[in-house]
This record gives C-alpha cells, structure tokens and sequence, in this order.
C-alpha cells in the first residue's frame, strides 16, 4: 500500500515536471487599466473552455471565488451522494419512510449541481493544495503572487455518473416504500 502510494506520487511529480508551456495558463496579477479585473475574468474563462492542465490564478479575489465555487460544486456532489447512500441503506434496512428525508436531499442535490455546475468549465477543475505537488510546477517559481490559486484539469466523468446513479436508487427505494406504505 505504501510502495502504490509513494509510486503515485512519483507519477504526479513527473506529470507535473513533464507539462508543456501551453499546458499551463497563468492569470498574472497586472492591473494596467481600471476593468482589469474584468480581463482577469476573460483569461480564465478562455483557459477553462481550453480545457488546460494547469490553471494558475495570480488575482487574489477572483482565485478566492473561484475555489469556492469548485468547493460548493464539491459539496453538492458528496451530500447528493452521502444522502442517497444513506436513503438506499435505510429503505433497504427498515420497512418504515425514513429513506424518504435522504432521498429528497439526494435528488435536490444532484438536481442542482446538474443544472448550475455540470455544464460549467469549472467543474473539470480541482484546486491544488498539496504543496509536495505545487513545488514540482516548474512555473510557480516566477510568480508575483505569494498564494496563487493553482486548478489541476480532472475527468468528473465517473463523479457525475455516480451521483446520478445513486440519486436516481434513492429516489426509486423512497418511491417503492412509498408506494409499499400507502398500498
């Protein structure tokens, strides 16, 4: 277990030392006009839709909001899946509706990230925080910013289909032991 996890990390470590220059977008803190936070806004929407690597957000307010949008995104998609989990775990469990308060909180979660951050660019992105990994990025080392926001690309494939999948068990056992209750 621990030889896989310190080859994992050699792996992301040589990921990481491997990016190419365009792999790479760096949103650098210039303010050389008064709507420079708007051009800010405009270089990581382009990078996003570009689908880079590695984000770098130099722009202290806009990294902060960023990062909390990815967080809130995260947060939906565990409650959606914790809840339904828990919704599956009791319909299954008990002959009684106490499935039904989790399978409401599973589908109202899931339906909202579905509509607000499924579509979104962001939602590829997870920030980085582990510093072993933020000191092998050869381009944080001419940065102007002390904390940079740094956005690692990730597939959320797999996290869009699970939380779907275990929103849509739940709601389905919420409905068979409705349906069993008032038969």
């Amino acid at each position: 277990m621990k030889l896989s996890f310190i080859l994992l990390n050699d792996f992301i470590s040589l990921f990481y030392s491997e990016l190419k220059p365009s792999s790479v977008a760096i949103i650098r803190e210039v303010y050389d006009s008064e709507n420079a936070h708007i051009k800010f806004e405009m270089e990581l929407e382009r990078a996003l839709e570009a689908g880079v690597s590695v984000i770098v957000i130099e722009p202290e307010p806009l990294g902060e909001e960023t990062a909390r949008w990815i967080y809130v995104g995260n947060l939906l998609h565990k409650v959606s899946v914790y809840s339904g989990l828990c919704s599956i775990v009791s319909g299954l469990t008990w002959s009684s509706l106490a499935c039904t308060p989790f399978g409401i909180v599973s589908v109202l979660c899931a339906g909202c990230y579905t509509l607000s951050w499924q579509w979104d660019p962001c939602c590829k992105y997870q920030e980085e925080k582990d510093r072993r990994h933020l000191n092998t990025l050869p381009v944080l080392s001419d940065l102007t910013s002390a904390s940079p926001v740094v956005l690692v690309h990730t597939d959320n494939r797999r996290k869009i289909i699970l939380h779907n999948t275990v929103s849509i068990a739940a709601a389905a056992i919420c409905l068979w032991r409705l349906y069993s209750t008032f038969k």
